[in-house]
């Protein structure tokens, strides 16, 4: 007797760069395996939540411009993240509120409205072969998610077993990331701040800075005032953690992200605060940026307040 086929959706466009994420593939830099994972995590365990889903549940990614995807059954399903026109079967659906998808219907992503990434969580999670114990994409070693790769036209992507009963979540009420162009982002001094002119923080806060065209989930290379060297520019290769502003010998910033290597060989001015990677995460090519100084302490708040935000969407009730 032929066992059937796990339920899955099949995608008949993929968008611009589409992947499979989750929280990534924690555990292994040691060995030179980096950890991939959402480049908005706010917006992915946001997503996952409206739905009902556990934190862990692997979402799709869609970059700049979105996908059309068929479902072989009924889901529900969220997008969270950038702001995209959303429509089922042509009827218009909301962002940040999860909305039921019927067997042969077909979710499409319209005009993006605003930011750069949006999440698109379905009850029961993407459910491909986990690769050292994540479904996440790398694409750079092509690891993990489906090949490795973004999503093409004619991939059937497995679900999970659906959460049956699940109260669906209420509307967020977080707002996503607005029009403006230009947003501010947080950092903390360092690991390496000696190995720049004592004026190196003026200089980075006298931005803005623009995001140059060749950024990627590696990492964004910004175009504005140069940095200077008090030291050479290049550092025996230490670990790089999400969000370091690492300066090469052009003196122009780049702030890694998701898919940045284990290590890297240039000094870290500054690092990006927790809260604030998933603003960075939202900024496109052409986009701009100004950095500024906080304290510890305002960056340990400033996580808090968005753990509290997500503690009381799982807490809600329609």
């Amino acid at each position: 007797m032929a066992i059937a086929a796990a339920p899955a959706v099949r995608v008949l466009r993929p968008g611009l760069v589409t992947t499979i994420q989750d929280l990534g593939r924690w555990g292994w830099q040691s060995r030179g395996v980096s950890v991939a994972g959402p480049m908005d995590l706010f917006a992915h365990r946001r997503a996952n939540l409206l739905v009902g889903n556990p934190r862990e549940a692997a979402t799709l990614e869609v970059t700049l411009q979105g996908p059309e995807l068929e479902f072989e059954d009924t889901r529900l399903v969220a997008v969270s993240g950038a702001a995209f026109a959303l429509t089922v079967d042509g009827h218009a659906v909301p962002t940040d509120a999860p909305f039921e998808v019927t067997r042969a219907a077909r979710l499409a992503f319209g005009l993006r409205k605003a930011g750069a990434r949006a999440y698109v969580a379905i009850d029961g999670g993407v459910s491909v072969t986990p690769v050292l114990g994540s479904r996440a994409t790398h694409l750079p070693t092509r690891l993990g998610g489906l090949d490795g790769r973004s999503l093409a036209a004619g991939d059937r992507l497995p679900l999970g077993p659906p959460a049956r009963g699940t109260t669906r979540r209420r509307a967020s009420s977080v707002p996503t990331s607005g029009p403006a162009r230009t947003q501010v982002v947080r950092v903390l001094p360092g690991p390496q701040e000696e190995y720049f002119t004592a004026d190196a923080f003026e200089v980075l806060e006298s931005g803005p800075y623009r995001i140059h065209v060749q950024s990627n989930r590696i990492g964004f290379r910004l175009e504005g005032p140069e940095l200077v060297h008090l030291r050479r520019a290049e550092i025996i290769s230490d670990p790089v953690p999400i969000g370091s502003v690492q300066v090469p010998g052009s003196g122009q910033p780049i702030v890694l992200m998701a898919d940045r290597q284990t290590t890297g060989g240039y000094p870290k001015l500054a690092t990006v605060i927790s809260a604030d990677i998933g603003v960075m995460g939202q900024l496109a090519p052409g986009d701009e940026v100004r950095l500024r100084r906080c304290t510890l302490r305002e960056a340990l708040a400033a996580r808090i307040a968005q753990e509290q935000e997500l503690l009381a969407l799982e807490g809600s009730q329609p």
